[in-house]
């Protein structure tokens, strides 16, 4: 099974006609990439279906999926544009993983999925704990409905502190999700399950209502210069970035600074909408909103990404942090990405700060911000309200 990544996103942008021009050429490309034996179908949209025949050899049909990857992925020229569409393909074999041709194809479906959820652009083989983790996802995507309605998460707050003075003025918001039978569930299980059937969009929007209440209080009680950062998802800048936009107005009609809330996005979330998300950013910021790019250095398109695109903020991945020592690699990475923000004029925060060592090399390398456990984990409002009050009554 092999389903085009963001295709929907050339529609979208391109127009139909567009992304019907992509999908003869992908047929093309497929047709001249596996053997003459082979069957190749287009199922429907932008979902096609390839029957290797005579051959049960995994390395020979890797071959052919890893040349089919490699092909999809060079751009599509659309009106003198390049268009980049990949592929994400999952593979099953008879009799191995099915007998019948409907289970086979489930298998195979359930397969390209992972390859999907996995970062895209990939092939992944179909294995018996798929079908277990397809139950799993069954019951979560049902279950998160239910939560919805219920309202049955609630908000944590882990402070970002100003390595240099230890005040905190900023903060970032976390969804917590206390199911009444289950108890916790991770947000590692349930925020991309809510991205994929759209059910982000409403969680995002109770995650704003929450944190721009709280943060309102907050400031006038304790802080005036506080800022809360929430984090964002792809889903929430199609249409323009409507719903980012509607923030900034909710936050002028009920009188809260625009300087209260900060959007956290990641490279990943400018790969899937790169216009839509930079025009809405763009108009935010002038409201005066904060935007930060958070993991940088996981991607491997960070520094094009900052040369083209105005950020306030970069956060340093919490993997570099936790490795560093006095002369490693790690440590010299961070250094050279704060004297890089430095020059763009973004300030940098360092994430997963564990150690006072790492804490000081961080503060002789000119990081500005830090949050991890040496300073505190995910506070509730309670906590979080109380360091806020010891910091104003000293």
């Amino acid at each position: 099974m092999l389903d085009l990544d963001n295709f929907k996103d050339v529609n979208d942008s391109l127009g139909h006609g567009a992304g019907d021009l992509v999908l003869i050429e992908c047929a093309n490309r497929i047709k001249n990439t596996i053997r003459k034996n082979d069957i190749v179908a287009r199922l429907g949209g932008d979902e096609f279906i390839i029957a290797f025949v005579g051959t049960t050899v995994p390395e020979d049909i890797d071959k052919i999926g890893q040349k089919l990857l490699i092909t999809l992925a060079q751009p599509y020229i659309i009106d003198h544009k390049n268009v980049y569409c990949t592929a994400s393909i999952g593979l099953a074999f008879y009799p191995n993983d099915a007998i019948t041709i409907e289970e086979l194809l489930r298998n195979a479906d359930q397969a390209m999925y992972r390859a999907k959820s996995r970062g895209r652009n990939s092939i992944h083989y179909f294995t018996e704990n798929m079908s277990t983790d397809f139950l799993k996802r069954m019951e979560i995507m049902r279950d998160l409905r239910i939560a919805v309605e219920q309202k049955q998460f609630y908000m944590v707050y882990q402070p970002i502190v100003n390595l240099t003075t230890s005040r905190i003025t900023k903060a970032e918001a976390l969804i917590r999700w206390q199911h009444p039978q289950k108890g916790m569930i991770s947000p590692l299980e349930f925020i991309q399950v809510a991205e994929e059937i759209g059910l982000i969009v409403e969680m995002s929007e109770w995650i704003f209502n929450e944190v721009s209440q709280q943060v309102n209080i907050w400031r006038k009680a304790y802080c005036p210069d506080l800022c809360i950062s929430i984090n964002t998802s792809p889903v929430q800048y199609k249409n323009n970035g409507a719903q980012i936009n509607a923030w900034a107005d909710s936050l002028i009609l009920r009188g809260i600074p625009c300087e209260a809330i900060s959007l956290e996005i990641t490279e990943h979330l400018l790969m899937e909408n790169q216009l839509e998300a930079v025009e809405a950013l763009d108009k935010v910021r002038l409201h005066g909103m904060s935007v930060a790019i958070d993991d940088f250095g996981t991607g491997y398109s960070s520094f094009a990404y900052l040369k083209d695109f105005d950020f306030d903020y970069l956060k340093i991945d919490q993997r570099f942090v936790q490795n560093m020592s006095a002369d490693n690699k790690d440590t010299a990475l961070c250094q050279a990405i704060i004297v890089m923000a430095s020059k763009l004029k973004m300030s940098v925060i360092a994430e997963g700060i564990e150690t006072e060592q790492q804490k000081q090399l961080l503060i002789n390398a000119g990081c500005t911000f830090g949050q991890g456990y040496l300073f505190a984990k995910p506070l509730s409002v309670v906590d979080f309200e109380a360091l806020l009050i010891e910091q104003h009554t000293q």
